[in-house]
């Protein structure tokens, strides 16, 4: 978890395959520790083609069955059902939009939200930001994309950055999040 939080959790994402990932894992999550998903991201790594969006929205019923007897994931038809369907769906709006990263960085203004949390008792666990993101996910076809998940999606894949004020992280992951955003896309 150290490594984790040292060198990815907070970091500007500008790309759909590590978008992809995010939602993936992020909705495996559900009801787990994320630990537990750390520990499998490569077998999630090898089981949807290296978080190949477009690999996996080919995937069909004998790939789920395949799936469901693979232990290097979460064996959960709903989740893996949902992990094909986010691939489709992020396809849809990466068509519609140039790319996910595009839009998704485009639903918040296209700049990291910096927050001025002091502990972990001031991290809320869904925010009305987090609650209109989910909902506009759910709208556009994606699934495990609760609020609740959607805000730790935020936080870990640097749309908002929620390292603590003491945290040594916090300034070095709001240089990144400026750098970023010069370099981000945009769509016209």
């Amino acid at each position: 978890m150290v490594a984790y939080h040292d060198d990815e959790w907070g970091v500007p994402i500008h790309d759909d395959r590590r978008w992809y990932e995010k939602l993936t894992l992020d909705g495996a999550q559900a009801g787990l520790s994320w630990m537990t998903i750390l520990r499998k991201r490569e077998g999630y790594r090898a089981a949807f083609r290296g978080f190949d969006a477009a690999a996996v929205a080919r995937f069909g019923e004998r790939d789920v069955a395949r799936l469901m007897k693979n232990d290097g994931i979460v064996r959960n038809r709903l989740k893996i059902k949902s992990a094909i369907g986010n691939a489709r769906a992020l396809l849809a709006v990466a068509a519609e939009h140039g790319s996910f990263d595009a839009w998704i960085w485009q639903f918040i203004g296209g700049r990291t939200i910096a927050n001025t949390r002091r502990g972990r008792a001031d991290m809320p666990a869904r925010t009305p930001l987090s609650d209109a993101l989910s909902k506009e996910l759910r709208r556009r076809g994606f699934s495990f994309v609760g609020s609740t998940i959607v805000y730790a999606f935020m936080q870990a894949s640097g749309l908002v950055n929620d390292h603590t004020l003491g945290c040594f992280r916090r300034m070095q992951v709001a240089a990144l999040s400026r750098t970023s955003a010069r370099r981000a896309p945009t769509t016209g």
